[in-house]
């Protein structure tokens, strides 16, 4: 998994850390990710190292499936924890579907 933005280490330039916060206020805050449901399968676990237990994680699909799917409520958070999340969802041969999503906290 990138994350796409590098993160800053502890004394850091403070060059850098301007550049962090100029992409933080233009809404680039390297909290998104891409997942694609397995098919034939009721659960797809997402390693990412920036989730946590308590961390809100958000889907939006990005194929009519993952809409429908999203849209029937067939698919939803099952489990968080520390470095990953697991999605339950229905069992499907069919056509792909694929989500960003985000993290928060």
């Amino acid at each position: 998994m990138t994350t796409g933005f590098p993160g800053l280490a502890a004394g850091s330039d403070p060059r850098e850390l301007a550049a962090v916060v100029n992409r933080m206020n233009l809404g680039r805050l390297n909290c998104v990710g891409e997942v694609t449901l397995l098919p034939d399968q009721t659960s797809t676990v997402v390693a990412d190292s920036r989730v946590t237990a308590g961390s809100f994680v958000g889907l939006t699909p990005l194929t009519a499936a993952a809409a429908a799917e999203l849209a029937s409520g067939a698919v939803y958070v099952a489990a968080r924890a520390q470095g990953g999340f697991t999605l339950a969802h229905a069992s499907s041969a069919g056509a792909a579907r694929s989500f960003v999503y985000v993290i928060i906290g």
